[in-house]
This record gives structure tokens, C-alpha cells and sequence, in this order.
């Protein structure tokens, strides 16, 4: 995609095998990337991943993930700390943003770039704020693996809470190894979903999508539950309440902030069903 001479930044699509390092550089930065995130990210859209090498050696990365032709989200904003300061992120981004074309494109922003972000034409929507905490307990009866839904229930469910369809995602999401996909189910109906999925410091819930905050607890201690009382990890809307008051009646902690932005409008959700974000990656 770039000039790849020697001493220049080359930028290309990234392979999995790309982000393995990406995921470690995450890692690096306490970011606590899923440990098998990597296969869901690029069913959705394999071309939406990219890193800069100088004479080959990794140095910068970024993703531009298209959902629908309205929507896509930005991540993985990373360049090596030893090589920051000399443009490579910027051309990075440049390089990579293309691939969104007219499409709205949202991001989850650390504090330090939010004024560049803006700059770049993307409006602030509402903090996400990361709780950490253990809260193991007795999973009510109507929590049920997703399997008792099947795929089309919670695909129709999860288009109603996120601003694009994603059943590609969605298929390798719920059934990645070390994930754990549960639903609710009251009367027959879908009224939530929520994942746990195993990270390189402590698991991560997300998304937790629930009608109301009774569900969003019972699908919240049935997933902290498989996580057989270890400390786990929820992104949570500050915009949503009931959120917030979820992770706090479950004495988690906050421990770092982002803020969700985008370039443009995005279709109406219901954002109060929103108890934890997917993933502060892919949105």
C-alpha cells in the first residue's frame, strides 16, 4: 500500500499471524486483549486489519473494520513505544481509514488521543469505563448456554443493541474456544445475551446486552460464575445508568476510561440494553 523502500514506513494488510504481535503490543499497553479475539475480528472483515514495517520489522498497526455499508470501527491505534513521536501512526491511519470509505466509523478513544480524534472529525458520544471486580454467584434458572436460542435469535437481538448487523462475528464470537455465550430466555423470549471470554490478565465480559438491569444481573453472575471466582473485566456505557450501577452493586472497580466517538450518525439501538460493550476493539 506504501512505498517500501529502505528506512521507509511500508504499510500492508496485516495477517493473523500479524496481529499475534499487535495483540502483544495491547497487551503491553494493559489493554488486556482476549486471547483468542483474533478470529472473530477477522471473519468480520479480513481486509480491515493493517500494520507498518520498516526493512520488515513491525512497527505500527491499526484496524478499520466494515460491518455493513454504513458502519465500520476503528482500533488497535498502536506504534512501538521506541519508535513513537515520528509520524508512522498518523501515516498509519491515513493508510488505513481509506478502507472505510462514506461509512460512519466509530472508535473507543483513551484520553491521550481524544483531542486528535476530534480533530480527525470524530464527535464525542459517551465515556466507556473499564470495572474490574469478582462476583461469583448461583446462575438463575432462565440463563441457558446461547445454543437454546440459536444463532438467528441472538443475531436479530444483538442488530436491535449495535449500530450494524454482524452475524459473521457474532457466529465465531459465540462459539471461539475458552468462550462462554449465555442467554436469557423469559417466556420463551430472548430478554439478553452476554459473553465471557478468556484475556491475557482476567476475562472479559462483552457484550452484555439485557432488556432490563434484573437481566442483566442474572446473565452477569452466571458469566462471573464461570469464572470460577476469579476478578473479571466489563466495559461499561457511562451513558447507561443501569450499567454503571450493576458493576458497582458488584464491587468491581474502575480502572481506566475511554470514550466512544464517531464520525457521522449511526442507526438508532437500544441503548439501554447495553450493560457492557463488546469489545473497546471492534466496538
Amino acid at each position: 500500500m506504501t512505498d517500501s523502500a529502505p528506512g521507509r514506513l511500508a504499510i500492508t494488510r496485516a495477517t493473523p499471524d500479524d496481529w499475534r504481535v499487535v495483540s502483544g503490543w495491547a497487551a503491553d499497553e494493559g489493554w488486556n486483549p482476549g486471547l483468542r479475539d483474533a478470529s472473530s475480528f477477522f471473519a468480520q472483515d479480513p481486509d480491515g486489519f493493517f500494520i507498518g514495517r520498516i526493512e520488515g520489522e513491525p512497527v505500527s498497526a491499526i484496524s478499520v473494520v466494515n460491518y455493513d455499508e454504513l458502519y465500520a470501527f476503528l482500533g488497535f491505534y498502536l506504534v512501538r513505544p521506541d519508535l513513537r513521536g515520528r509520524g508512522h501512526g498518523l501515516a498509519t491511519w491515513q493508510a488505513a481509514l481509506a478502507h472505510a470509505g462514506n461509512r460512519t466509523v466509530g472508535l473507543d478513544g483513551v484520553v491521550a488521543q481524544q483531542g486528535n480524534y476530534r480533530r480527525s472529525g470524530f464527535e464525542f458520544a459517551h465515556r466507556t469505563i473499564r470495572y474490574v471486580g469478582a462476583a461469583p454467584a448461583p446462575a438463575p434458572a432462565h440463563i441457558l448456554p446461547v445454543e437454546a436460542a440459536g444463532l438467528r435469535a441472538i443475531a436479530a437481538y444483538d442488530a436491535a443493541s449495535y449500530p450494524a448487523d454482524r452475524p459473521r462475528f457474532l457466529e465465531s464470537w459465540l462459539t471461539a474456544p475458552g468462550h462462554r455465550a449465555l442467554v436469557s430466555i423469559v417466556d420463551g423470549r430472548v430478554t439478553g445475551y452476554g459473553v465471557l471470554r478468556p484475556a491475557r490478565e482476567a476475562p472479559r465480559i462483552g457484550p452484555l446486552f439485557a432488556d432490563t438491569r434484573a437481566d442483566a444481573e442474572a446473565l452477569f453472575d452466571a458469566l462471573t460464575a464461570e469464572a470460577d471466582g476469579a476478578p473479571v473485566v466489563i466495559d461499561v456505557p457511562e451513558s447507561q445508568p443501569g450499567a454503571v450501577a450493576l458493576a458497582e452493586s458488584r464491587g468491581m472497580k474502575p480502572t481506566f476510561e475511554t470514550a466512544r466517538m464517531y464520525t457521522g450518525p449511526v442507526r438508532e439501538l437500544a441503548q439501554e440494553r447495553v450493560f457492557g460493550v463488546t469489545t473497546l476493539e471492534l466496538g
